[in-house]
């Protein structure tokens, strides 16, 4: 028989069922769940608690589209309740549709800031979309569009095998640390991270970027204001430059280097002369013969006491010869010199980029499956024989060697609870969690971690995690039944429960509060 749901029999029958249905939930039986939820919802369809729950159980059960319209159904029930956007969210989720997923829970938090589970939501789908976009840039979606847009890419797109290998780092990203040998990679990859090497900005002398006079009729001045009082040899040597300038501006290049050299033989003690030398090679893109001559040019000016902002100059140059030749290496210890000598932003943050490339560069070369299988299974060989410090050091490797397999954090996680390490083994399973949500290994792991440190209520809910994609999961249910127990014949002091509460980082959140320490210290009163 149905009754509305305004009647109280109507409530008292919708409660009823939803009861039901809660515990057929917690039990396992997903089946019975949903079927009592949705007779709930019959009588009673603008419920959002109704939908909210059958969401939950349509998780459980892995019919994520089923739960995501349940979610929806719930947020446009009651649009201020937190936990409707964290079952959309969650659904979002497991579909792996992370940024939508993102934007649901930011509209909860406008609702619900506190709310610390879509806090934690959040956080997660943050660094997973951020680990996504780093570690496979070939996935992007707007991959062609990118090296499209980007002189340095735009013309090896017109190579089939430049395609063929782009395709293949898509599909294979593992492949990535056996192909940077190839430049082409190198360059793709320095346009898709974001990092600006094809535009370098030159840092040259002054004497060959700056426009001419503005007022033309003054063109054939004396160049140098104290012209008249420099040696005759200095005179012509400053003509030559400018004709030099004039030449480099109109790229003829071979012209330039004669009125260049021809400077340099006038005044051979001016550094300068020889960096424009170095200028043009570079523009000509001979860089062998650029940090030949810049080198010469930083040796005359310490023998003549240059300035030091031109011996800058020369060291920067050297480095961005390096950074056209993607050798990032040499062009880091370059720029280094040249900050060495005068700091400026333009070089600092070519420094910096380049530092970016070398160090992701030495990163992905490092990676290794087929190493970091054999360093697993000598941790496991170490463990098996109760050696876990060993262990924990062979897998550390194998992290090292590959970093996106959950499996081996949650290894090492059991050689930190082994070693009392608890600290060090929750957060190895929170990494292998985030790696891959439905490892079940990973929360059974952090349930232990948690139980060994008395933190019964907790390790409940991590082992009810594990449940919820595996009823079955024996390791979860007698976990869940010892919490229990614990829990029932824990005869703690009060000095214990206080010193273990202290210690939750959300208690101490709550209790740092301004007002909360208001409260403390007028109880601290009373009792005086």
């Amino acid at each position: 028989t149905l009754f509305r749901s305004g009647t109280a029999r109507g409530m008292e029958a919708v409660n009823e069922l939803k009861e039901k249905g809660n515990q057929a939930l917690s039990s396992g039986n997903l089946e019975d769940a949903v079927k009592f939820y949705s007779e709930a919802i019959e009588l009673d369809p603008k419920n959002h608690v109704l939908f909210s729950n059958r969401s939950a159980a349509y998780a459980k059960k892995r019919e994520y589209k089923k739960a995501l319209e349940d979610g929806c159904k719930t947020v446009e029930l009651k649009p201020d309740w937190g936990k409707g956007y964290s079952r959309k969210a969650a659904a979002l989720e497991f579909l792996n549709h992370f940024e939508e997923a993102k934007k649901t829970y930011e509209e909860g938090l406008k609702y619900e800031p506190g709310n610390q589970q879509l806090k934690e939501g959040l956080q997660n789908m943050e660094v997973r979309l951020a680990e996504r976009k780093f570690m496979n840039p070939f996935n992007a979606p707007n991959l062609y569009q990118k090296l499209e847009s980007d002189p340095r890419t735009r013309a090896l797109l017109n190579d089939p095998s430049y395609k063929a290998l782009i395709e293949q780092l898509k599909n294979k990203p593992s492949d990535l640390g056996t192909k940077l040998q190839d430049p082409r990679v190198m360059t793709t990859l320095s346009v898709l991270l974001g990092v600006d090497l094809g535009s370098v900005d030159e840092d040259d002398d002054e004497s060959l970027t700056s426009p001419p006079p503005p007022p033309p009729a003054k063109k054939e001045s004396k160049p140098e204001p104290m012209e008249e009082d420099l040696p005759e040899n200095k005179k012509q040597a400053l003509k030559a430059k400018e004709l030099g300038n004039e030449a480099y501006k109109k790229r003829n290049f071979e012209d330039a280097l004669k009125h260049y050299e021809e400077a340099k033989t006038l005044d051979p003690t001016n550094m300068m002369y020889i960096t424009n030398q170095a200028a043009v090679y570079f523009e000509q893109a001979n860089y062998e013969k650029c940090r030949e001559l810049c080198k010469q040019a930083i040796e005359v000016g310490r023998e003549n006491r240059e300035d030091y902002q031109q011996i800058a100059k020369a060291y920067a140059r050297i480095g961005n010869s390096f950074l056209k030749e993607e050798k990032y290496k040499e062009a880091v210890q370059f720029y280094n010199k040249s900050l060495a000598e005068h700091r400026t932003p333009d070089v600092l943050k070519k420094c910096q980029q380049a530092e970016k490339i070398l160090k992701e560069q030495e990163r992905l070369a490092y990676i290794n499956p087929d190493l970091a299988l054999e360093e697993k299974n000598k941790g496991n060989e170490c463990f098996q024989k109760g050696d876990y410090p060993q262990a924990m050091k062979h897998y550390t490797e194998a992290i090292k060697r590959n970093p996106n397999d959950a499996k081996l954090y949650s290894n090492r996680a059991a050689c930190y609870t082994k070693l009392l390490e608890f600290q060090l083994a929750l957060k190895d399973c929170e990494e292998c969690i985030r790696l891959d949500p439905t490892f079940i290994k990973g929360y059974t792991r952090k349930a232990s971690a948690l139980e060994a440190m008395k933190d019964f209520t907790k390790a409940m809910d991590v082992y009810q995690k594990a449940l919820d994609f595996d009823s079955n999961c024996k390791e979860a249910t007698d976990g869940v039944k010892r919490c229990m127990m614990s829990q029932y014949y824990r005869s703690d002091n009060p000095e214990d429960v206080k010193r273990r509460a202290m210690g939750d980082p959300e208690v101490q959140q709550i209790m740092s509060d301004p007002a909360m320490r208001l409260i403390q210290e007028q109880i601290g009163r009373v009792h005086v």
